[in-house]
């Protein structure tokens, strides 16, 4: 996927995220598979792309939600291995600091957007967003996992009782 063709008519957004689009380390991210079919990078360009429209709708904090939504599973293991490979349980209450820590490592963060990233799996993780800009990732997260879940499900569905699907 090339977000730069994808999204070029929206250039404030691609200035808010460009260096995290070009880096190395974030485009290794199509290594993985996030959900379906769906790598952990172009997740990440989803969430980040909806979550900025929806801040910048809404007068809030655009930037962070655009840079933390692109960094919020920089976790860089492939999740579905078995645990003996990844050396942990409990994916989704560890993914987010792995990924705090990696985008620190990685790339320059504010605060904001580290607490973005840190809090994305809410509720699954105690604490919630303190800003929207945090609220608007961790509703993208779930709308685009949701959506990148849905068609894998159905063709399962489909297949166990032999029929096609509509959906």
């Amino acid at each position: 996927m090339d977000v730069r063709q994808l999204y070029k008519e929206d250039q404030e957004y691609l200035a808010c995220v460009e260096d995290i689009l070009i880096h190395p380390v974030f485009r290794s991210m199509d290594g993985y598979i996030q959900h379906g079919k769906t790598t952990c990078r172009e997740h990440c360009i989803q969430v980040s792309y909806m979550a900025y429209r929806i801040c910048r709708e809404n007068g809030w904090d655009y930037k962070a939600a655009a840079r933390g939504g692109l960094l919020h599973d920089l976790f860089l293991y492939d999740w579905h291995a078995p645990v003996k490979e990844r050396g942990h349980r409990l994916h989704g209450f560890t993914h987010p600091r792995t990924a705090a820590e990696n985008a620190e490592k990685y790339f320059s963060i504010t605060g904001k957007e580290r607490q973005i990233i840190l809090r994305h799996m809410w509720p699954l993780t105690p604490v919630p967003p303190a800003t929207m800009a945090g609220m608007a990732v961790v509703w993208a997260d779930k709308v685009c996992g949701f959506h990148e879940t849905r068609e894998g499900f159905w063709r399962k569905f489909a297949d166990l009782f032999g029929r096609r699907t509509v959906f």
